[in-house]
């Protein structure tokens, strides 16, 4: 039985880059995974982008927040996980299938 993942995703205004590292997430060769998406006060469409993706894939939990900067985002979706096993990502980051898989 595979361990479950938690991938915690700060995000602020970045709508351009959004669609593009979650797909890189939801494509993981590891696939126990939950992804935390923390919208720390965008002031774009992000935290809309966030709620559409969360209702899309049940593997992605949305959190929205007043903004507090990147630790701040970081954390709060580390203590919104359900397990000890945490990845941090960034909004603008793209990752390699097989990253999950190897890092584990």
């Amino acid at each position: 039985m595979e361990h479950l993942v938690s991938i915690v995703v700060p995000v602020y205004n970045a709508e351009r880059y959004l669609c593009t590292s979650i797909h890189a997430l939801q494509k993981q060769d590891y696939s126990n995974i939950e992804i935390i998406l923390v919208d720390d006060g965008a002031t774009d469409s992000t935290g809309l982008k966030c709620e559409e993706w969360g209702q899309k894939d049940t593997r992605i939990k949305v959190i929205h927040k007043e903004n507090g900067g990147l630790s701040s985002a970081r954390n709060c979706g580390i203590k919104e996980s359900v397990t000890e096993i945490i990845v941090p990502i960034d909004a603008d980051d793209l990752i390699e299938p097989t990253f999950l898989e190897v890092l584990w």
